[in-house]
């Protein structure tokens, strides 16, 4: 609907309904499975009834809140790009993430006091047992035995999972960026048969014609005839077709290059017209130009996208843990997971991998405006698996528990309801894989790596060894920025005693 009423405004590309359906469902399952869980684990404490349902909104309430805000900040950056397919990405993500968070926030409560003591009605024995443990404060479970033995080793685990996840980035640093043309269409679809049958019945690819635009009179033959002269003596051209005047004092030149028109030599070709400088005002067009262009606009917007994402995120995670070290820390560990990802994409998409299983044509690049959405997307869910573990681990250490035993219980209480939820999104978004377009493949395999690769290796290894290493200097901030959280960050209290039996 919020799509629909944008629509109206402004353009909005048909592939925002991929991203809003997977990001909705993903930050759904998301929020909805910490509500219930912290929920369950309330229950188990103190008892079905309102005590329950407000210590949950008040712990697990506010870390969806400060969670959507800080995925509606990552894909706001998209905003700041002209190309509708990202501002659109942009407008759809912001939309998606606070209504999951509205929804989480205020349905769902209503269902769970409707509910009562049957949350647990059709839950397994054994996630009512962990629930109690939790409530109990157990230091027991998986992810705490799994923390308190990566603790143990705290060097070589943060060392060596750093080095994989470089090692799995090192691809990404020869990267090629392509646009989008016929090549990416499946083989069956008309526009694709038509390039295919020009590529098997001339010596080369066939390549799109070059427009130019020339601003003069009419009467002005002899000045442009020297002007497409000098174009046809540039060694990228290989015919100038046709100099003609249209309406106004407008003439239409067409040319065609030698060179496909969304590659490096065209892209060169482009800027050596327009480094030519006649008499007279001229506008290059073509499909290499309009290439070059969104190339050029996408490096131009693209440190502005990242001061929005990095002034957000550490805003946002400073006002949730009160410190300045761990949001650092967070962006660095994302850059890691988004690194491999993308080395990742270059090694399948670029290099032409799995092309039989995957069902498609490399195109020996990745499409231009994929990276910069899939940094923003998958900065925006790590960043959410983020506030959900270190809220946990704050909340434990303002009862008073050592850096240790916050990271452990914070690990424990958090890490199946983490890793279903990145299963559920990995599943939801690795279907587009199944999508005949490749530029769409890439989206659904570069979301889903970087959330498995975040919510397993980062989350389980790299976060505990490097909370470990760190000690008591993950909570520094300075004293104005103390007083400062003071007054408007998230403070959880300590926790209320479990129930007991008799109570």
């Amino acid at each position: 609907m919020i799509l629909r009423v944008v629509n109206s405004v402004t353009p909005i590309s048909i592939f925002a309904l991929n991203l809003v359906t997977a990001l909705g469902l993903g930050l759904a399952i998301d929020y909805s499975l910490f509500m219930v869980s912290r929920y369950r684990e309330e229950v188990a404490r103190a008892g079905v009834g309102t005590e329950a349902l407000r210590r949950t909104m008040t712990t697990a309430g506010r870390t969806v809140a400060y969670s959507a805000l800080t995925v509606a900040v990552a894909l706001t950056a998209l905003l700041i790009f002209p190309q509708p397919f990202l501002y659109s990405m942009g407008i759809g993500g912001v939309a998606v993430a606070l209504l999951s968070a509205i929804v989480a926030l205020v349905v769902l409560p209503a269902i769970l006091a409707w509910l009562g003591p049957r949350v647990n009605a059709l839950s397994p024995a054994r996630w009512r047992l962990a629930a109690e443990r939790t409530a109990r404060m157990e230091a027991s479970g998986f992810w705490y035995r799994l923390s308190h033995g990566v603790m143990r080793r705290p060097v070589p685990i943060a060392t060596a999972t750093a080095v994989l996840l470089i090692v799995f980035g090192l691809p990404f640093m020869h990267i090629k960026f392509t646009g989008l043309e016929a090549y990416v269409l499946p083989k069956s679809k008309s526009a694709r048969l038509v390039i295919d049958t020009l590529d098997a019945q001339f010596s080369r690819p066939f390549t799109t014609p070059v427009q130019i635009a020339v601003h003069t009179p009419h009467t002005n033959k002899a000045a442009v005839k020297a002007y497409t002269d000098e174009i046809a003596a540039l060694p990228g051209t290989q015919k100038v077709i046709r100099a003609i005047p249209i309406a106004g004092d407008f003439w239409y030149v067409e040319l065609v290059a030698r060179a496909n028109a969304l590659t490096d030599a065209s892209r060169h070709y482009t800027r050596e017209l327009r480094a030519l400088r006649p008499a007279f005002p001229t506008k290059v067009g073509g499909l290499g130009a309009e290439f070059e262009d969104e190339l050029h606009s996408l490096r131009w917007h693209l440190p502005f996208a990242l001061l929005v994402i990095a002034i957000g995120t550490l805003v946002l995670l400073f006002l949730a843990t009160g410190s300045v070290v761990l949001p650092v820390k967070a962006l660095v560990m994302n850059l890691l997971t988004l690194s491999a990802t993308f080395g990742i994409l270059v090694f399948i998409f670029q290099d032409g991998r799995l092309q039989g299983f995957l069902g498609y044509t490399s195109q020996g690049a990745l499409e231009s405006t994929q990276p910069v959405l899939l940094f923003a997307v998958a900065f925006a869910l790590s960043t959410d698996y983020a506030v959900f573990l270190l809220t946990r681990i704050k909340e434990l250490r303002d009862s008073g528990k050592s850096n240790i035993e916050s990271v452990a219980g914070g690990l424990e209480r958090t890490g199946r309801i983490v890793t279903a939820a990145a299963l559920l999104f990995s599943v939801a978004v690795f279907a587009f894989a199944t999508s005949k377009i490749v530029f769409i493949k890439e989206v659904g395999v570069g979301i889903g790596l970087a959330v498995l690769i975040d919510a397993t290796i980062v989350r389980a290894l790299l976060v505990p060894s490097l909370m470990r290493l760190l000690g008591d200097w993950n909570w520094w901030a300075p004293a104005p920025l103390r007083r400062l959280h003071g007054r408007l960050g998230l403070h959880e209290g300590e926790l209320p005693p479990a129930r007991t039996e008799a109570g």
